[in-house]
């Protein structure tokens, strides 16, 4: 991901403190060691131990933590990447309809028949059911093995964001007194990240949110170790996700696999593929596994290309996001070096669409508040399918982290307002 999409991923400098009662020092050393050898490391260093009593990643960490590890990982905008994967597969001949359910799966002259929203129909030779929480609902819309149900276990976790916690300009991965780890990740410039729960659901994925009791599980975690810890009336915004784990009859969410399962099932009948699990590190992976499970029925399949394409913007022509952006904003100097940066961070080398024929942002249309502009907006509504200010503002950017309460409220109104007349 760091060489396919660079200017929405980025190192991240990671310190695992130690504190009484975590696991031993030789038993992290051990899980490091093959953390660094599992994979080659190309551009991000390897792990060591570290004292922090003189490090100066020690400095928002109370006293009694004095040593610790360091090692290298990445962070990526989700929200962002699965709009890129969107994208790439539009221009690759794909149709994106968002927030259009699937009612109902025929088959008809062995074909699937997929009627989606309020009566769209599609027909198809194979289906991949991928709706992650969902999977389980949308299988049983195929009147296929109905003794054979798929099985998820539903496992939400809840992530609060807080001004940034002073020094806290690293990643920290602290162990809880349960057992369990907690993350608190610098964000957007001048936030951290602090996540997650583990909490079993029933009911309907989205309607999820984050609890009173979640929000003190992971400020009391972070405050065993920070000497300037967050409080609840610190935080800024709280956001709960849903993964949908295969279920293998452990006795605890912690314990449940995080790897994937596919089910394929072709029994007189064409294909339909189950994606069950599955995250953000081994997804292009689960998606050529996916692929490879229907080589049988089309001998013809290209091999998969993902693996050497850049997501659309990760273009850079061989530079480093940084080498880039100096360059982006070297041609493009009648615009605030800052203004430029937000849009590259976003966009990488499509930013350069948003400006097309601009000489200042005053070029761009109104401003709804921390640069984010009436062209930007244009542009995410006509590239990236935001329909609402929400979209906008929390979904393809995270602008309303960077405005006041009150602020947040006029942009949103503003912004679905322009939505509607554009």
């Amino acid at each position: 991901l760091l060489a396919k999409a660079p200017h929405i991923v980025h190192p991240l400098h990671f310190i695992l403190p130690q504190i009484s009662g975590m696991r031993s020092p030789l038993m992290m050393r051990a899980g490091l060691f093959l953390y660094d050898h599992l994979a080659a490391r190309k551009s991000l260093g390897a792990s060591h131990a570290i004292d922090l009593r003189h490090d100066p990643a020690g400095i928002p960490l109370v006293p009694e933590i004095m040593s610790g590890f360091t090692y290298w990982d990445c962070a990526v905008d989700d929200a962002r990447l699965v709009i890129l994967n969107a994208i790439a597969a539009r221009e690759s001949g794909a149709h994106i309809l968002t927030r259009t359910p699937v009612t109902s799966l025929a088959i008809e002259n062995n074909l699937w028949i997929a009627t989606l929203g309020a009566g769209r129909k599609f027909a198809a030779r194979a289906v991949v059911n991928a709706a992650g929480p969902w999977v389980a609902e949308v299988a049983k819309l195929a009147p296929i093995d109905a003794t054979k149900p798929i099985s998820v276990r539903l496992v939400k976790g809840s992530h609060i964001v807080v001004p940034r916690i002073s020094g806290a300009d690293d990643a920290y991965t602290f162990q809880n007194g349960d057992g369990r780890v907690v993350f608190a990740l610098p964000f957007e410039k001048s936030f951290t990240l602090i996540g997650t729960t583990e909490e079993p659901i029933t009911g309907d994925p989205g309607e999820v949110a984050v609890t009173r009791a979640e929000e003190d599980y992971l400020i009391e975690a972070v405050s065993r170790f920070f000497r300037s810890a967050p409080t609840r009336e610190s935080i800024d915004w709280r956001f709960a996700g849903v993964r949908p784990l295969v279920e293998d009859g452990s006795s605890s969410a912690t314990e449940v696999s995080r790897d994937y399962q596919l089910e394929l099932r072709a029994d007189n009948h064409p294909p339909i593929l189950h994606v069950i699990g599955g995250k953000i590190t081994t997804y292009r992976k689960l998606a050529e596994a996916a692929l490879a499970q229907f080589a049988p029925f089309f001998p013809r399949m290209q091999r998969s290309s993902t693996a050497a394409t850049p997501l659309p913007g990760g273009d850079l022509g061989g530079l480093s996001f940084e080498t880039w952006l100096e360059e982006f904003i070297r041609a493009n100097s009648t615009f605030a070096p800052a203004f430029l940066g937000g849009i590259a961070r976003r966009y990488g080398s499509r930013a350069s669409a948003i400006i097309a024929g601009a000489r200042s942002q005053s070029d761009l249309g109104e401003n709804f508040g921390a640069d984010l502009t009436a062209r930007e907006v244009s542009y995410l509504k006509s590239e990236e399918w935001a329909q609402t200010a929400d979209d906008v503002l929390w979904r393809r950017t995270k602008t309303a982290l960077h405005l006041a309460p009150d602020d947040r409220a006029r942009a949103a109104d503003r912004i679905g307002a322009w939505l509607e007349q554009s």
